[in-house]
Formats: structure tokens, sequence, C-alpha cells
């Protein structure tokens, strides 16, 4: 379940990165109020965690990974 919730988190993270690099609107700056806002830290300081784990992805036995994804 954690593998799923940081996956999603890096994705809008991903989509976000994408709209600075495109379109330079940063969406959650304008969510938050501005890149430099308390909220606006918090997620990217969360979106940035996540990434950390999904390393962990890389380096995890694929047949584990997908045995116990079919436990949940």
């Amino acid at each position: 379940m954690i593998d799923r919730i940081c996956l999603i988190l890096l994705i809008i993270g991903g989509l976000n990165w994408g709209s600075i690099g495109l379109f330079q609107f940063d969406l959650v700056a304008w969510l938050f109020g501005g890149g430099d806002s308390l909220l606006s830290r918090i997620v990217y300081t969360v979106v940035g965690l996540t990434a950390v784990w999904c390393i962990s992805l890389l380096f995890r036995d694929r047949n584990t990974v997908i045995r116990h994804g079919k436990d949940e």
C-alpha cells in the first residue's frame, strides 16, 4: 500500500515538474500560496521523501513485489 501511495505522489510531483518545464507554472505553489509558503514546502518535502522510498523499488526482488501485491 505504501508503494502505491508513493508512486501516486511521485506522479503528481512529476506532473508538477512537467508543468513548470513546459508552462513555467508551479501548480503546488499556486495551490498553496507560493513556493516559499509552509504548505508548499511540506508538499515538496513529502514528494521528495516518497522519491527516496521509491528508490528501494529498484533494488527489490521482482517476484517478491509481485507476490506481495497480489496478497493485498
